[in-house]
């Protein structure tokens, strides 16, 4: 038995040696997110006695300072919440419309949509949600104040922090992009003087925000001169977004979607993230495969997954919306009855054109318009701590650096998140997403989003934690680290880093990253009826599992988008 035992250890251990990447172990906590800095705030809290959720916020202000293309005050975003004593929570801070927003504020007078203008500027601005949501998230599951965890994010603004290269080529390219915009180009573009890597990074204007919220919570920032500075701003570039709105928003605490694939339980996040019930029913349709003899990235294991996919988007593009708004048929949609009937026409050796699935099995919704755009520049941080919470977090502006306008002495960006509604359904986006009435523009309705932060659990405990910015290709980025982890039996760094495919329904081809089909392959596929796409690489998975061997966690940052992991 101690044989068997040292040799299991050795197997384990020189497949996690296998990459390259130092591995990331602590055995009382692990933070993994985009910013090194942020990850140390994160780490900082646990070392302190705070819990996963105490760390989650302390992160997240953080990354509000260190990683302004998505991390952010003005944009909002979804927090999924397992703690140790069975608590599971889904808290939902995604923006919403302003009072003054109606379904047709994005077309022109011929009634088309208007180029640019549910991108830049202020009526591309939905209501921000971060901090109500991160003040939820601390009063109905932290321990500590405040005051304790947005110091670290107080003093890397106040202090400032060296500029990494990305952030620096990225400031480059926003001093061109943003040259309408005074206040983004005076704070993140030094006047257009622009930051070398290396230079130090003060915000004065964001410290002071910070010290606000750090005061007063909500009525901080939701009240008083934030709000006012944040109404004047947006709408000096056109924006609607009144006083009424700020004071009347709402984080909300909803009930996480849940679901088992091979005896694993999957919590993840519900309406108005269709990512969540994506996920499961594509884990759902999955389970009834088997993959034990097919090669990894085979055509045959390829075409399974494509077939999957293709399915749950098509039903993406009609049943998901704000629930609020719009009644979702969830538990249909998670159930293992629907997923065998989802199946029923999958062809073992040839592709199943797009246009013969139809959304809800449905052959009268196969004309659903196409609707909203949903930008893959997101963010995503995993944090656990010593007595096993876990907290799954994906935030975001939506596009790099949102509208690009600044609140005027205050230092924060705002969303463009407006765009993500269908601003007219039937009509194309850039990336085919599929939308309908379920995700028109209303007054105080929040738009659909793909954000999937996800926690895997085994008899109970916490096993993984993940999720991924990455717009449309978020849902099958987090499928595809969970398919290779209890599938492929990977490790989670070889999971993180293993090559990812696309399909979405519409437009019907494979979308496939560096490495991850070979010719011969690809030659295959295209026999059965596929085309195929080439494209950068997609998605920032950062993880965090139970170690196995040791009993602690380890973390896995997606090393790709050059993201970090702290540990203790």
């Amino acid at each position: 038995m101690k044989l068997y035992k040292l040799n299991i250890f050795i197997v384990i251990l020189s497949s996690q040696l296998i990459a390259s990447q130092p591995i990331i172990y602590g055995d009382k906590g692990v933070v993994v997110a985009h910013s090194q800095a942020a990850c140390d705030a994160g780490i900082e809290i646990l070392k302190d006695g705070g819990n996963a959720v105490d760390a989650a916020v302390a992160v997240s202000y953080a990354l509000a300072v260190t990683h302004p293309q998505a991390g952010n005050l003005g944009g909002g975003g979804f927090m999924l919440i397992q703690m140790a004593d069975g608590r599971k929570a889904a808290l939902d801070y995604r923006e919403m419309a302003p009072g003054q927003a109606h379904r047709d504020m994005f077309l022109d007078d011929s009634g088309y949509v208007a180029e640019g203008k549910s991108i830049r500027g202020g009526l591309a601005v939905g209501v921000p949600g971060t901090v109500a949501g991160m003040q939820l998230a601390l009063d109905k599951y932290g321990s500590m104040s405040r005051k304790k965890v947005l110091k670290p994010a107080i003093h890397l603004a106040q202090k400032g922090f060296e500029v990494p290269y990305d952030l620096a080529y990225s400031f480059g390219w926003l001093n061109q992009a943003a040259i309408d915009f005074d206040e983004t180009r005076r704070i993140f573009c030094c006047n257009g003087e622009l930051y070398m890597p290396g230079d130090l990074f003060k915000q004065k204007d964001l410290a002071k925000t910070l010290k606000l919220i750090q005061k007063k919570g909500n009525k901080g920032f939701y009240e008083g001169a934030v709000a006012e500075a944040l109404l004047k701003s947006s709408t000096a570039h056109g924006g609607t977004i009144s006083l009424e709105d700020m004071a009347n928003y709402k984080a909300l605490e909803r009930v996480p979607v849940a679901g088992i694939y091979r005896g694993f339980d999957i919590l993840s996040m519900p309406p108005p993230s269709s990512g969540g019930i994506a996920l499961i029913s594509m884990l759902n349709m999955m389970e009834a495969m088997s993959f034990d003899s097919l090669g990894w990235h085979s055509a045959q294991h390829i075409h399974r997954l494509t077939e999957v996919e293709k399915r749950a988007y098509a039903d993406r593009s009609v049943w998901l919306g704000d629930p609020d708004f719009f009644e979702v048929p969830q538990n249909t949609l998670v159930s293992k009855a629907y997923a065998q009937l989802r199946m029923l026409d999958y062809d073992s050796l040839n592709a199943t054109p797009s246009d013969s699935i139809y959304p809800l099995n449905d052959r009268d919704l196969q004309n659903i318009g196409v609707g909203g755009y949903e930008s893959e520049e997101t963010t995503h941080f995993s944090v656990v701590d010593q007595w096993g919470n876990a907290v799954s977090v994906t935030t975001t502006l939506n596009w790099s650096f949102g509208s690009y306008v600044t609140v005027e002495g205050y230092g924060f960006l705002l969303n463009n998140e407006m765009d993500d509604f269908s601003s007219k359904p039937g009509v194309p986006n850039s990336f085919g997403l599929i939308g309908n009435a379920a995700n028109a523009i209303e007054p105080g309705k929040r738009m659909l989003s793909s954000m999937t932060p996800s926690i895997m659990s085994k008899d109970g405990k916490v096993v993984l934690v993940l999720g991924s910015p990455g717009g449309p290709t978020i849902i099958t980025s987090v499928l595809q680290v969970i398919h290779n982890l209890v599938d492929y039996g990977m490790s989670l760094q070889e999971a993180v880093n293993a090559p990812r495919l696309h399909h979405q329904w519409q437009p019907d081809v494979i979308q496939y990253g560096p490495r991850s089909i070979t010719e011969e392959t690809a030659a295959e596929l295209m026999q059965m009826g596929y085309q195929l796409q080439a494209r950068s690489a997609f998605g920032e998975v950062n993880a965090i599992s139970r170690d196995q061997i040791f009993g602690g966690w380890v973390g896995a940052p997606d090393y790709r988008i050059a993201s970090h992991g702290s540990a203790y």
